[in-house]
């Protein structure tokens, strides 16, 4: 067995030279070296990339060769032209010189564009810039999604029990500091990258009528995640619930009671009862997934009530910063800022917006200060304060050289939320004999956080018979306890953020 490993090692060492790896190289401002998030790389006229949060990328050196070019360009920016052997040869670095094209003054009237005007115009073009061709399509999407649950108070404690022992309530209690400061300490995170087919086209139904519909092939899947994280408030939830329960008769069913108000879910530790609740629906991880892309992807646009602070232009104030020439796409861009003008208006941010025919080509946006989505306030009343206070993305479109149509390249959401709450619960047996009943007091404040990217890395047209051709499958995620680059090797991804990548998932739960 010594000697075949030995073997195996020598063979991966001789070999490995031979081996196509993955790259990460970094795109930053040659003046200030600051890194350019969002910057657009085109490898050899066909692979399209971005850049993430903090201006790195990585990219597969399969089929290339030194020769090979990286076209990368970021408006404001001039465009550069770099073969694969330059890029080694600058450490991978690529550093962009900030365009010095200014079109402030350049105008028709000799007058600022007026920014009004400007809105209007995107307003008036929205549909047919970024309406659906009607065609049957095949996508290559990279799709991520990471969740944080950040409490940043955490106390359980039971206060009365009809069932427990000194000895076991002092056990119980242990138990639940010991969860509550674990999770505290140590937030749990969680990380899904998702590479896959996305296919959308037409189908006829039952009724004879044509329907647009969405399929999904998952080429490779990943999560980072522990068995029993928590992520959310249900998930933490449900992991002190099954804390509890170890003291609690497993032959019996509990109902649990927050102040005035009951439960209709039924816990136990009854094996029997919880398989045949498990068995009753089993969740799809095809159609899950698939409906978590449809879904970012149809919030994606500015025809919704979401990003109103293109279509409800009466909201919000916006002020002209300049134009600036994008050499990617030979085209003149305004600069518009916005911010709220009354008090509906809730984002502030900046759009840029093609001379040529008024689409919004890319947008930065975030809640202003003081703005908040949604909440609710019974702090004082119910002991629970909720408050969606994060809310932020940056969207870029590129035009179809066919059919003249605005395609999302790229999108990168984030929204959070702060919650308190701070309850009694109880734990009463569903019993019409004398009844078994565990009290605790339970107080926790802190936040959520939910980040979501999707890159677009092509895009074909395919035609129906195709598409009708194609079944779905369901498919399986390669669980880790942290993010391993080795996974996509050879494959095409979006560059991990630092804290993605110094994430450990913890077995001690």
């Amino acid at each position: 067995m010594k000697i075949k490993f030995f073997f195996s090692l020598l063979l991966l060492a001789v070999n490995l030279p031979l081996l196509a790896q993955n790259l990460t190289a970094k795109i930053s401002d040659s003046n200030t070296g600051e890194p350019l998030p969002y910057a657009t790389i085109k490898i050899d006229g066909s692979t399209d990339l971005i850049s993430n949060n903090e201006g790195y990328f990585n990219f597969s050196e399969n089929g290339l060769d030194a020769s090979s070019i990286l076209k990368v360009s970021f408006i404001g920016y001039v465009g550069q032209q770099i073969t694969l052997a330059e890029l080694k040869k600058q450490n991978l670095i690529v550093k962009l010189v900030p365009a010095n094209f200014e079109l402030d003054n350049i105008t028709i009237s000799n007058k600022k564009p007026d920014p009004y005007q400007i809105i209007a115009e995107v307003n008036k073009r929205l549909k047919e810039n970024y309406k659906h061709s009607g065609k049957n399509t095949k996508s290559k999407l990279f799709f991520r999604e990471s969740s944080f649950f950040k409490p940043s108070v955490l106390d359980l404690d039971i206060t009365k029990s009809t069932g427990f022992t000194k000895e076991q309530l002092k056990e119980a209690n242990a138990d639940l500091k010991k969860f509550s400061d674990r999770l505290v300490s140590k937030p749990v995170q969680a990380f899904k990258d998702i590479l896959c087919d996305y296919y959308y086209g037409k189908a006829t139904g039952k009724d004879n009528k044509t329907y647009f519909l969405s399929k999904l092939d998952v080429v490779k899947a990943t999560n980072i995640t522990g068995d029993q994280s928590a992520t959310s408030l249900d998930a933490m939830e449900e992991n002190g619930a099954k804390l509890l329960l170890k003291h609690l008769d497993s032959t019996k069913f509990y109902r649990v009671k927050s102040g005035l108000f009951g439960s209709r879910d039924t816990i136990t530790l009854n094996k029997s009862y919880n398989n045949k609740k498990k068995n009753k629906k089993p969740v799809s991880k095809l159609n899950n997934t698939k409906n978590s892309i449809f879904s970012f992807l149809s919030q994606q646009h500015f025809n919704g009530n979401k990003l109103d602070f293109v279509k409800e232009s009466k909201l919000y104030s916006y002020s002209f910063e300049g134009s600036i020439y994008n050499e990617a796409d030979n085209e003149i861009i305004y600069i518009l800022k916005f911010s709220p003008k009354k008090s509906k208006g809730i984002y502030t941010g900046t759009l840029y917006i093609s001379e040529s025919d008024y689409a919004v080509v890319k947008c930065n946006y975030e809640l202003a200060e003081g703005k908040k989505v949604s909440g609710l306030n019974l702090k004082f009343l119910l002991g629970v304060k909720t408050s969606e206070n994060v809310s932020k993305g940056t969207l870029i479109f590129r035009k179809d050289p066919e059919d003249k149509i605005y395609k999302l390249h790229y999108a990168y959401e984030e929204s959070g939320q702060y919650f308190y709450i701070n309850r009694p619960l109880k734990f009463i047996e569903l019993t019409k004999e004398e009844k078994d009943m565990v009290a605790l007091d339970f107080k926790i404040e802190g936040s959520t956080v939910e980040r979501t990217e999707l890159l677009n890395i092509s895009r074909s047209e395919i035609s129906e018979n195709t598409f009708e051709a194609f079944k779905e499958t369901d498919f399986n995620y390669i669980q880790l306890k942290r993010y391993d680059p080795a996974i996509w090797q050879n494959q095409v991804s979006i560059e991990p953020l630092e804290a993605m990548k110094q994430y450990r998932v913890s077995d001690d739960f």
